[in-house]
């Protein structure tokens, strides 16, 4: 029997893995999953040793609170796997955590798998050298990074995007509307702050406001905001207090008729337009072809440290958002740092909600952008994983 250890650290990673041990599973029934896992992975069969919370942390403050238990988690399962080797070791995202447990498993004669690298193409380039000592193959979503790896003499596969495979090309939004008992002519907001408690606290207030602002003018504005758990909830609810808006509704896991599918997705699936956090779910959003606000935020001291640890004020592409690297181009605008005030995302927020035409434009683009990722994804990765498993 294959064993296979496996590793996410955050929900977007969680939701990836899932799938590609979906993959696993349909070729080889009988290969057992074990290690650090969330909901997703949990649901089809991992079998997790600790809480995948424990590694969503955002920033040196949150990390150095919680460093204790990661500890403990790193070598916990550490121990076990040296204890009991898998046949293969796969990362989910999570570099900082995983690329160190590669190393070490590496050692052993372990063959080590990162799915989703660290964005090298975008900070901290000289992380490549960490990279080819720990990963034995790396598989990436994009097809822009096979040249960057291939280049650096790094194994590499790209496998595409999993979550191109499993959101339809065309989305039905009178479909989620139904599903979500929202009128099918109101107009719709999906609010996304982000997934960690840093990204709530700083996001949250200005979204908050930029929609208080809308609804001056669009007082019917209905607004939807997904929440991951129920500590980011109840993160998100303090903040609402201090900033109430109208016709506002959380959208609970609980509520989805079919569990596996995110909370977020019935709310992109919904919407007219979103304001969201940098990240997957702006991905997310792109594969259901909605027009959108990037934003994000980071504290002074983070931002420091960032620029200290990389080298870089700021990233080397001209832009932080998904979207728009993946189309090379600002599809859709990104407010950043001291750029996302209230003001400016209620005026970008504006435009994505009632312009039509820009609107259509944007979906056009992701359109293409979707099908150049829309590989088979869970078996294309599970082929690979196999393949070094049964190797060793």
């Amino acid at each position: 029997m294959i064993q296979i250890g496996m590793v996410a650290g955050e929900p977007s990673g969680d939701l990836l893995a899932g799938r590609i041990v979906q993959g696993i599973h349909q070729l080889d029934p009988q290969a057992k999953v074990s290690g650090i896992a969330g909901p997703q992975m949990q649901q089809v069969g991992v079998d997790s040793w600790y809480p995948m919370d424990t590694l969503s942390i955002f920033g040196y403050a949150d990390a150095i609170k919680s460093l204790p238990k990661i500890l403990q988690t790193y070598y916990g399962s550490l121990r076990r796997w040296k204890k009991n080797a898998p046949d293969v070791f796969v990362g989910i995202d999570a570099p900082d955590f995983n690329l160190r447990m590669e190393m070490q498993l590496r050692k052993q004669g372990i063959p080590t798998v990162q799915f989703v690298g660290p964005s090298i193409w975008a900070w901290r380039y000289e992380r490549i050298h960490k990279i080819r000592q720990a990963v034995s193959h790396m598989l990436v979503l994009f097809p822009f990074e096979v040249e960057i790896y291939q280049k650096e003499g790094v194994p590499v596969t790209c496998v595409g995007h999993p979550l191109a495979q499993n959101i339809p090309l065309e989305p039905n939004k009178a479909e989620a509307r139904l599903r979500l008992n929202v009128p099918t002519e109101a107009k719709v907001l999906a609010l996304l702050p982000g997934s960690r408690r840093a990204e709530i606290a700083l996001l949250a207030p200005r979204f908050l406001q930029a929609v208080q602002r809308l609804q001056q003018g669009y007082p019917d504005l209905q607004v939807i905001v997904p929440m991951v758990n129920a500590q980011r909830e109840a993160e998100f609810n303090a903040i609402l207090k201090e900033y109430p808006i109208q016709h506002l509704r959380i959208l609970r896991q609980s509520e989805q008729t079919e569990q596996s599918r995110p909370a977020a997705w019935d709310a992109m699936q919904a919407a007219d337009a979103l304001l969201v956090a940098s990240g997957t779910a702006t991905l997310e959003a792109m594969l259901f072809k909605r027009p959108m606000v990037i934003s994000y935020v980071l504290s002074p001291l983070m931002r420091k440290l960032m620029a200290w640890q990389s080298g870089q004020d700021k990233p080397t592409t001209p832009w932080v958002g998904l979207p728009n690297i993946l189309a090379q181009d600002f599809v859709v605008p990104e407010l950043l740092q001291e750029h996302a005030t209230p003001e400016n995302l209620a005026q970008a927020t504006e435009k994505a909600l009632f312009d039509l035409k820009w609107g259509d434009q944007v979906a056009q683009r992701f359109l293409t952008i979707h099908q150049s990722l829309r590989l088979d994804t869970p078996k294309i990765a599970a082929q690979k994983i196999l393949e070094l498993a049964h190797a060793r």
